[in-house]
């Protein structure tokens, strides 16, 4: 069965799908979270209440929409467009993050969301 998260961040909305990583069942476990947002460049984070380390496949450069874990924070990550020291088009975390889920649909909506906004990460349809 497919895992689905909402997002909600001040006004916007969105949902999520999570794949199949170690790190997204312990996201699921722990939900709902909640937290305070802070943006970097055009990724917003959070921290969240979540200790897991770098997996196998932990990335360096992600995509829009993704949804990343990066351990050192702990922090929640949302990725819609390049941060401050992306090259180009490239979008690039602080350092590698764990790619746990994906935004359904256009993720570039939370470039609206001002810092210190509250975030609440839910199951989705609960």
């Amino acid at each position: 069965m497919e895992k689905k998260i909402k997002i909600i961040a001040g006004t916007i909305a969105a949902e999520a799908e999570l794949l199949s990583t170690s790190t997204a069942e312990a996201l699921w476990d722990a939900l709902p979270l909640e937290s305070a947002c802070n943006i970097w460049g055009d990724e917003i984070y959070f921290t969240i209440p979540l200790s897991h380390g770098l997996e196998k496949d932990a990335r360096e450069t992600v995509e829009i929409g993704d949804l990343g874990f990066w351990p050192q924070g702990p922090a929640f990550c949302i990725f819609f467009g390049p941060t401050p020291i992306s090259t180009g088009n490239e979008i690039k975390p602080a350092s590698a993050v764990n790619i746990f889920g994906k935004i359904i649909g256009d993720a570039t909506v939370f470039k609206q969301v001002p810092s210190d906004t509250p975030v609440r990460v839910e199951k989705a349809g609960t």
